[in-house]
C-alpha cells in the first residue's frame, strides 16, 4: 500500500521536488528511481524479514524505507540517541541481520550484533544511471493488514517495546492527518523530527507523499538551520516537539516574518507548556496547533486544526479515530470528567513483538487501545489531557496529576520548566515533589515557588518539595525521563540541585 502510494505520486508528478535536504533534492521520479535501487541491494542481501535502518532525517532515510518496503520486508527504525547496549537489545529483539546506515554512524553500528550496510558504500550512482532506462517494477503484494514497520517506543519508563504497524495503520494516519490540517499537493512540510520517532515518520516522511507534496529534511535539529530553512525554503508547514519550539522562542535572530509562508505549526510528542504556546503568539503572532498521539496509534488521534482550536486542548479526534473516557471499571463517562483515554480505529497498532500478555493488557477484544494517559472531552469535543495514569498521584485519597502542578508552577516568569513525580508520604500515602529548572540569569527560591502554587491549586496538591536543579533529564523524543528523577530521590547525594 505504501509503495504504491510513492509509484502514483511519481507518475502523477514525476517532475516536482518530493524531498530535500541540506546534501541533496530529488524529484519523485528520481526518489522512486533510488527506492528501487535500494529495493534490488535489500533483496539481494538478506532473507530475513526486518530490516534495520539507522539513518537521520534525510531524502536517504525515505528512500531506503520505501526501498525496503518494496523489497517485502519490514522496516525496524534505529534510534541513534540511544546506547550501544539498548539498541543491541532492540537489534536482537527484532531479530535483524541486516541494517542500512550511514558511515557518519560507522562507530554505534560497529558495536551492534549484525551486519552493516553503509550507503556511501554501495554503487547507488551507477545503479541510478541504469535504472533510469528501466521500468518501475510493481509494489509488493501486500493486504493492509501487513506488517509494514516494526517501531520501538522510546523507553521513558523501561525497556523498549517493538511496536507493529502495519501498512494500513500507517496510510490510514496519513489520511486522517491530511483532512484534519487541511494538507494539499501544494505543501512544502519541514521535518526536524528523527524518523524513528513515530511523529516524525507519519508526518514528515508518509504524508507528504501520500498527499503528493515536498518534504523538506534537516537532519539535524537547530534554531539556526529552522530559520534558515523557513526563510529560503519557504515551506508551509513546520512539525515540531514542544522544546525545538521552546528554542525556537529563545532565538534572538528569529522574527514574525521568518514565519510569512508557514501556515502551520503543529505541536506533539509531549504536552504543549503554556508559556511556549502563548509566547508564540504574542512574538510571531502565530498559534501553534497542539495535537495528541502515540506509537500504539500511528500516531495522531486528536489535532487543533486552522478552522478549529482551543488553547490548553490537544484538538477533536482525527476523522476515523473514535476516543472514549472511562472509568476504571471500563464505563464511558460524560463531558469534562477525567479518566482514561480509551480509542479504537484502522490505526491501532497489530501489538507488540513477542509481548502477548503486554498486547493483551492495552487492548480489549473490541479493538479499544487503552492509552494509559487521563483526560477528558469537553462539551465542544475538545480532547484535553490531565495526566498518565501510571504517574497518577493519591494524597490522602485525592488523585493528583502531574502536568495541573507542572502547569501552575510554569507560570511563575522565572521557571524555565518542571516534572513532577510521587513519593512515598507516610500516613497521606503519596506526596507530589517538583523538580524545576530557571530561565537564564533568573533567580527564586523553593519557598517562594511553593508559595506561588498555593494561590493557584488546592493545598494537597501543592509540591511537599521543589528542587531547582541545573537542568532535567530528557529522552530523545524531549519527553522528561520522569524514572531519572526518581533515581535522584533515591540517591541524593548524586543530586545536581541549587
Amino acid at each position: 500500500m505504501l509503495v504504491k502510494e510513492l509509484i502514483e505520486a511519481t507518475r502523477e508528478k514525476p517532475d516536482v521536488i518530493a524531498v530535500s535536504d541540506p546534501v541533496r533534492q530529488l524529484t519523485y521520479k528520481r526518489y522512486a528511481q533510488l527506492a528501487r535501487v535500494i529495493r534490488d541491494i535489500v533483496a539481494k542481501e538478506t532473507t530475513h524479514e526486518h530490516v534495520g535502518v539507522l539513518l537521520p532525517a534525510s531524502s536517504a532515510f525515505g528512500a531506503t524505507f520505501f526501498g525496503t518496503l518494496w523489497a517485502g520486508k519490514v522496516v525496524v527504525p534505529l534510534n541513534f540517541l540511544l546506547s550501544a547496549e539498548e539498541l543491541g537489545d532492540i537489534v536482537r529483539d527484532a531479530g535483524l541481520d541486516l541494517v542500512i546506515a550511514t558511515k557518519h554512524f560507522a562507530d554505534l553500528a560497529g558495536t551492534l550484533p549484525t551486519r552493516t550496510l553503509f550507503l556511501e558504500d554501495l554503487p547507488l550512482r551507477r545503479k541510478l544511471v541504469m535504472s533510469a532506462f528501466r521500468i518501475l517494477p510493481d509494489p509488493p503484494d501486500v493486504t493492509p493488514d501487513t506488517l509494514a514497520v516494526l517501531l520501538y517506543t522510546s523507553g521513558t519508563s523501561g525497556k523498549c517495546k517493538g511496536v507493529e504497524l502495519s501498512h494500513n495503520n500507517l496510510k490510514s494516519n496519513c489520511d486522517a492527518i491530511i483532512q484534519a490540517a487541511g494538507l494539499t499537493s501544494d505543501d512544502a512540510i519541514l521535518g526536524v523530527l528523527p524518523p524513528f520517532h513515530v511523529f516524525g515518520l507519519t508526518g514528515n516522511v508518509l504524508v507528504p507523499v501520500v498527499r503528493k507534496a515536498r518534504a523538506i529534511m534537516i537532519p539535524r535539529f537547530s534554531p539556526m538551520a529552522v530559520l534558515k530553512s523557513l526563510r529560503k525554503d519557504k515551506p508551509t508547514v513546520f512539525m515540531a516537539i514542544p522544546s525545538m519550539y521552546g528554542a525556537l522562542l529563545r532565538s534572538k535572530s528569529a522574527n514574525p516574518s521568518d514565519f510569512s509562508s508557514t501556515r502551520l505549526l503543529i505541536s506533539g510528542g509531549e504536552p504543549l507548556p503554556e508559556r511556549i504556546g502563548q509566547g508564540f503568539r504574542e512574538r510571531f503572532q502565530i498559534p501553534l496547533l497542539e495535537g495528541y498521539g502515540m506509537t500504539e496509534s500511528s500516531p495522531v488521534v486528536a489535532l487543533n486544526s486552522p478552522t478549529s482550536h482551543k488553547p490548553g486542548s490537544v484538538g477533536q479526534p482525527v476523522p476515523g479515530v473514535p476516543v472514549k473516557i472511562v472509568n476504571d471499571q471500563g464505563e464511558e463517562l460524560p463531558s469534562n470528567t477525567d479518566g482514561e483515554i480509551l480509542i479504537s480505529g484502522p490505526g491501532v497498532m497489530k501489538g507488540y513483538h513477542n509481548l502477548p500478555d503486554e498486547t493483551a493488557a492495552v487492548l480489549d477484544a473490541d479493538g479499544w487501545l487503552r492509552t494509559g494517559d487521563i483526560g477528558k472531552i469537553d462539551e465542544a469535543g475538545f480532547l484535553h489531557i490531565t495526566g498518565r495514569k501510571k504517574e497518577m498521584i493519591i494524597v490522602g485519597g485525592e488523585n493528583v496529576f502531574p502536568r495541573e502542578i507542572e502547569n501552575a508552577i510554569e507560570q511563575h516568569p522565572t521557571v524555565a520548566e518542571s516534572a513532577v513525580i510521587g513519593i512515598s508520604g507516610g500516613t497521606r500515602g503519596e506526596a507530589p515533589v517538583a523538580f524545576v529548572t530557571l530561565k537564564p540569569d533568573a533567580e527564586t527560591t523553593d519557598i517562594e515557588l511553593r508559595g506561588f502554587v498555593r494561590e493557584r491549586l488546592a493545598g494537597f496538591k501543592v509540591p511537599r518539595q521543589i528542587r531547582i536543579v541545573d537542568e532535567l533529564p530528557h529522552g530523545p523524543t524531549g519527553k522528561v525521563l520522569k524514572r531519572k528523577l526518581r533515581e535522584l530521590v533515591d540517591s541524593p547525594s548524586e543530586q545536581n540541585v541549587t
